[in-house]
């Protein structure tokens, strides 16, 4: 392979050396064997220096042949030139769809690997095109900033360093790098929205607004980012100088809605709520009790957690 010749390698090679330094940890990353990872493997070997880097392959096993999926992969990754491999197989408990399952089954073997590695970073391949996909995605359920802010380049340990990078880029690395790849045949399954969004969805908009579509709605991811940070950390500035447990309701009603409603969600899942637990309708019925009250009862919510409104405080109880 002649470095010359490989201008799309070079943009991922560019993209993850500053992730890479001369460390006693290791760097971990998760490669599925498809285009995106080995890209993102290809280019990190090329990269490592004196860092050893070790891929991580997860069989969730919701395919057959799966287990030869995830030996291929591992040859491929050896092919390439790495000699330390890890893999395992993910039991997925199916609770709120494939998708969104088999991901919480794949990042709990995950830290299991950074439990047993301490590495210093473990990279991810999402790309430019997942951004903006979660844009849209996110767009279609109505969620709020912090949804519409899709994924951080750095999540604490967890890196990805393509979001800047297209999924064109990442096929053209991996031809010039004359790389076998798999394809997920779940990536064409019109079932699920994240598909009908790759295929029908982000191509329709491309051809009616024009280009650069995909772009912009990562761009938008950024901007919104900034935004929700800057809202969640005014929100925590403010609860963490309030009474959590016993809210005064008029220093809640000077609080933008924004913020406000930031601080309520604090307060509840601090009172016991699990994380994740709550929707928009939990947080619309907990704010209405500053905004709309008109006498109503106790908020039940998540976790047996309970929000009253009385003499002017808004007090959370855990049964």
């Amino acid at each position: 392979m002649k470095i010359e010749n490989t201008p799309a390698l070079w943009q991922i090679r560019k993209a993850v050396k500053p992730w890479l330094s001369d460390s006693a940890q290791p760097v971990l990353f998760g490669c599925s064997g498809g285009t995106d990872s080995m890209a993102l493997a290809v280019a990190l070997f090329m990269e490592r220096s004196n860092t050893k880097v070790i891929p991580i392959v997860i069989d969730h096993g919701l395919q057959d042949g799966s287990a030869q999926i995830t030996s291929q992969t591992i040859d491929r990754l050896k092919q390439i030139g790495f000699t330390q491999v890890e893999s395992a197989r993910a039991q997925v408990t199916m609770t709120d769809g494939l998708e969104a399952s088999a991901r919480r089954a794949r990042y709990q073997l995950f830290n299991q690997f950074i439990d047993t590695y301490q590495p210093k970073y473990f990279l991810l391949a999402h790309t430019l095109n997942d951004q903006a996909e979660n844009v849209l995605l996110g767009l279609a359920r109505g969620s709020g900033t912090r949804s519409l802010s899709g994924m951080a380049e750095q999540s604490n340990i967890y890196i990805r360093p393509l979001l800047k990078i297209s999924r064109e880029i990442t096929t053209a690395a991996c031809d010039e790098a004359q790389l076998q790849i798999w394809s997920d045949p779940h990536n064409e399954d019109l079932r699920f929205s994240r598909v009908k969004t790759r295929l029908n969805v982000l191509p329709t908009l491309e051809a009616n607004l024009g280009p650069g579509i995909t772009n912009a709605l990562a761009r938008s991811a950024d901007l919104l980012r900034d935004d929700a940070d800057a809202l969640d950390g005014f929100s925590l500035e403010y609860f963490n100088q309030a009474d959590q447990s016993n809210l005064d309701v008029k220093d809640l009603e000077r609080l933008p809605k924004a913020i406000r409603t930031r601080v309520l969600r604090l307060a509840i899942y601090r009172a016991g709520a699990p994380a994740g637990s709550l929707s928009a309708e939990h947080i619309a019925s907990a704010e209405a009790l500053i905004s709309d009250w008109h006498g109503q009862k106790e908020v039940s919510l998540p976790g047996n957690v309970k929000l009253l409104r009385n003499s002017g405080r808004i007090t959370l109880l855990a049964q």
